[in-house]
């Protein structure tokens, strides 16, 4: 808590002092700044309002079975599933990780679904295929979705979850 305010000191500090070298690129960042905020709010809200809302269905006990440290490997392989279709920020990713873990999910489920959010992208993969081609598209996905359980792994034995 105190790194926070710790933060929020240092920032305004330095915004005080990026102003009393040139006002106007700092009027300008701080616009840019703002509209930057104003277009990930929507996305942050809706994906905060609907885990608020699977935490008020799923209670911790629930959510421990499915995706806790006892659900072993069918927990990995779910979360990893779940990361590789869903298309969340990372801003928004690890906020989302750390409720889960407060409510009972394990290590070593939560590394694999946010590995394969940041690496998979089953919801892109149209445009990737645009782009690089259907079989490097296809190859660099399913590596990525095998690298997620390699992640998983490590983080369960590093955290002691396995």
């Amino acid at each position: 808590m105190l790194s926070n305010y710790i933060l929020y000191i240092v920032t305004i500090l330095l915004l005080v002092f990026s102003y009393s070298k040139d006002k106007e690129k700092t009027k300008k960042a701080s616009k840019k700044a703002w509209k930057a905020f104003e277009n990930i709010l929507p996305q942050f809200l809706g994906v905060i309002m609907l885990v608020g809302m699977l935490l008020a269905v799923f209670n911790a006990e629930l959510i421990s079975k499915i995706i806790g440290t006892q659900s072993g490997w069918f927990g990995v392989i779910l979360s990893a599933l779940v990361g590789a279709i869903t298309l969340i920020p990372g801003f928004v990713a690890f906020p989302t990780a750390a409720m889960l873990l407060q409510n009972g999910a394990g290590y070593m489920q939560i590394g694999a679904f946010v590995s394969t959010l940041m690496m998979v992208g089953v919801v892109t993969a149209p445009v990737e295929i645009k782009y690089f081609g259907k079989r490097l598209t296809i190859a660099r996905n399913i590596l990525a979705f095998l690298f997620s359980f390699i992640v998983a792994f490590i983080i369960g034995k590093v955290v002691g979850g396995i």
